[in-house]
């Protein structure tokens, strides 16, 4: 085989060719740090590319292959890892200058898992600073970039992950996401990612630019090209395992995430009234109702509620600290741009922020004000008062589904397609429908389904600035992909995966569908 056809196996392939023979560990791993050295000096995905590691592990994976000592379907299997997990001799430094030199003495739990499955590890990717924005930059290891238009960023914080998968040079790694850190990227990219339920795989290890905020907990998760590779590094990963490393995770069984739609009943929205969706997120959801509805799901609309509550109690709980923790881990200097608003808006007086907001709501900007009067520091009360509002929310969620019978749910994870570099500063709220289910603690995924069309790049008539800059944002992204979002209920991770299958299945030979990787350079 190439090393074109080796990189377009997906998983299951890979480890059939692996177990048979067809190709080696060490080929497979040579081919995908030959791509990474293509792509990487334009794209800038990786924090550190591992050539000497990933090749000693690869010839210990073969030397077992030899012996028929095989682990399972990741032994030999190259893999990506998100800059802030850590792994042992490298350092999970977020973007931020002062962990530079924090090397970590161990792997994350979850790298462990994947270590002992004989994964081999090719390289870390880049991030947002301190994880907290929707781009991945930062001053340590620059701008990472879009492989299906460079103008644009790849979604953060997981977005090194995803434009590293995307543009051929690993077929599935690992993410983490607080606030859709890898839905966000997954959809700007044209991947697949899933955010499980809280604790479902383990985050010790998995560093934070916020430690001790668990109002709204990050999670670890799968990325990969295509629904089945995330489903095989989700059920690689046995639950006994990470239990036994981590108590906090419940030994549960996987679930069927192969059985088919047919009679489960899903709920869709397109808009969830924070900032108007762009034409082809809309046509996106729409095209994978149609998907579902072939395939025997029973579908119907189940609009949002409760959305401007859950922004606001997702933005209070996020700076309930006014910004002390990250002011000790950044200097102002070292501040990224995307940040330095959110960060000067956080330490305003709480009258001048009563201020701004009453401005806002007089120009006929309700969302900005809520965002201003979310933000800041809280008395502890006031945080206790945060989190116990959260978990009712998460309640009230529950028995609507419950009322609803509910199975999963699809909507578009981000208002928009890909930001163009710097955009996020000024657009935190156009990832709204991704913070909701951080906050309710559902597990949620993307799957690609379109790609934006020509005549889908302008607005008539934006009103507002979070629509002026959500227009702003249309203008040239055609060719895009856009993906859409599945919900399921807590634990129910199989539902999810199942649902992202069927969406796919239904989707994937469309015109237009963004197939991988995308033209950056050509994949030889």
């Amino acid at each position: 085989m190439t090393t074109a056809e080796l990189r377009s196996l997906g998983l299951r392939d890979l480890d059939r060719a692996l177990s048979t023979g067809a190709t080696s560990s060490s080929e497979v791993t040579d081919a995908y740090l030959a791509r990474i050295d293509a792509v990487e000096p334009v794209l800038h995905a990786c924090t550190a590319v591992l050539h000497d590691e990933a090749r000693l592990a690869a010839v210990e994976a073969d030397g077992r292959i030899a012996r028929r000592e095989r682990k399972g379907p990741l032994d030999g299997v190259p893999l990506s890892l998100k800059e802030s997990l850590d792994l042992r001799g490298h350092a999970s430094t977020l973007g931020m200058p002062s962990r530079a030199n924090q090397i970590a003495a161990d792997d994350a739990v979850m790298v462990r898992v994947l270590r002992a499955a004989g994964a081999v590890f090719l390289a870390k990717t880049n991030v947002s600073q301190a994880l907290l924005f929707h781009e991945s930059r930062n001053p340590l290891f620059g701008e990472a970039k879009n492989p299906w238009n460079l103008a644009r960023g790849p979604g953060g914080s997981s977005g090194g992950e995803a434009a590293l998968i995307a543009a051929g040079g690993s077929p599935a790694g690992v993410g983490t996401d607080v606030g859709g850190s890898i839905r966000g990227p997954a959809h700007v990219c044209g991947v697949v990612g899933l955010k499980p339920t809280n604790d479902r795989w383990s985050v010790v290890g998995s560093q934070t630019g916020q430690p001790g905020q668990e109002t709204v907990r990050g999670q670890s998760g799968p990325m990969g090209r295509t629904v089945d590779d995330v489903r095989v590094l989700w059920e690689a990963c046995a639950p006994a395992q990470i239990a036994a490393l981590d108590p906090r995770v419940p030994p549960l069984p996987h679930g069927d995430s192969t059985g088919d739609v047919r009679g489960l009943r899903i709920g869709f929205f397109v808009d969830d009234a924070v900032v108007p969706v762009s034409a082809a997120c809309r046509r996106a959801v729409e095209r994978a109702v149609r998907a579902l509805q072939d395939r025997g799901a029973v579908v119907f609309e189940a609009p949002p509620h409760d959305v401007h509550e859950l922004v606001s109690v997702y933005l209070g709980a996020m700076s309930a600290d006014g910004g002390v923790t990250l002011q000790s881990q950044i200097d102002d200097d070292d501040l990224d741009v995307a940040l330095s608003m959110l960060w000067r808006l956080q330490k305003l007086p709480a009258a001048a922020r009563r201020l701004a907001a009453f401005a806002m709501d007089k120009q006929g900007e309700p969302h900005v004000a809520r965002l201003l009067r979310a933000l800041g520091e809280k008395r502890v009360a006031d945080t206790w008062a945060l989190t116990r509002r959260a978990r009712a929310l998460a309640v009230d969620e529950l028995v609507r589904w419950d009322r609803l019978a509910l199975d999963a749910l699809v909507c578009p994870p981000h208002a928009t397609p890909a930001l163009p570099h710097g955009a996020s500063r000024d657009f935190a709220l156009g990832g709204t429908l991704s913070m909701r289910f951080n906050l309710l603690n559902f597990p949620a995924g993307v799957v690609p389904v379109t790609r934006v069309r020509p005549d889908e790049q302008l607005r008539p008539n934006p009103r507002g600035r979070l629509e002026r800059a959500a227009a702003a944002v249309d203008v040239g992204s055609a060719g895009l992909p856009v993906g859409v979002q599945v919900v399921a209920r807590p634990w129910h991770e199989h539902v999810c995966l199942r649902v992202m299958g069927g969406i796919e299945d239904g989707v994937k030979h469309d015109d237009g569908f963004p197939a991988l990787p995308p033209p950056f350079p050509p994949d030889r």
